[in-house]
């Protein structure tokens, strides 16, 4: 649907859930798609949508409609669709599509992640001085930014450049695909992570919440990297961040 739009055009009307926080027409018109298309396909499952809500279940799928809502409004087309089923609290399966891209991410939980059909490699073995990370500011937060500043100062300094795309589900795909070599972010939804995920679990990087736990899909506290970055990742976020 998205596709077939053309490209993001800057001016896109929208209206405003929260100060920094938009839904479109085109969020509201994917939801439903892919919600048609669940319905039909996988009935019975629950569903926790970001526009519509939904409900938290043993088993069920996580929808971010259209990840990025700020990059289409103003025409960048890091834009994502992420989808994902749950059970017991762990993805089982996730695609994270970039329309205006033409990229498609898969994975399902033993048998890989994939890139438009081709299979992508194990993450590859990096040095994390010359690594480049990925991250998203905690815009809806900002009680959240003493600590997420003391991390970016670290991370800049630790790692060789960091990169803000505006689109988490795509930062973490990319990060599965080594064209990052690993993300963070706070405060971010179940929607936003849960495919992208499954997808850096599946070419062997590592996913835990800034404490080294796994309670990243509830907090929305992420650290996502190969492992020798993950390393690193978890011991800049258990420096002090008092400010």
């Amino acid at each position: 649907m998205l596709r077939e739009s053309g490209l993001p055009q800057p001016g896109f009307a929208a209206e405003l859930k929260a100060k920094g926080d938009y839904v479109t027409d085109m969020d509201r018109r994917s939801e439903s798609a892919i919600l048609e298309v669940l319905a039909r396909e996988a009935p019975g499952i629950a569903v926790l949508a970001e526009e519509r809500g939904g409900v938290r279940a043993q088993t069920m799928w996580a929808v971010d409609p259209l990840d990025g809502t700020t990059n289409f409004m103003r025409g960048f087309p890091s834009v994502g669709i992420s989808v994902a089923l749950l059970d017991g609290g762990q993805p089982l399966v996730g695609v994270v599509l970039a329309p205006y891209l033409e990229v498609e991410f898969a994975a399902s939980r033993g048998n890989g992640a994939f890139l438009n059909d081709e299979r992508l490699p194990q993450h590859r073995s990096i040095d994390p001085s010359g690594a480049v990370v990925a991250t998203g500011f905690p815009f809806r937060n900002k009680s959240l930014l003493p600590r997420y500043l003391a991390m970016f100062e670290l991370a800049i300094e630790r790692f060789e450049d960091l990169r803000r795309a505006g689109a988490a589900a795509l930062d973490l795909a990319w990060t599965a695909s080594s064209t990052f070599d690993g993300f963070f972010e706070l405060g971010l939804n179940t929607w936003d992570v849960a495919a992208g995920a499954l997808l850096v679990l599946e070419v062997g990087g590592r996913v835990s919440d800034w404490s080294g736990g796994d309670m990243w899909l509830e907090s929305g506290n992420i650290l996502a990297a190969a492992p020798a970055v993950h390393d690193v990742l978890l011991e800049l976020a258990a420096k002090p961040h008092e400010r």
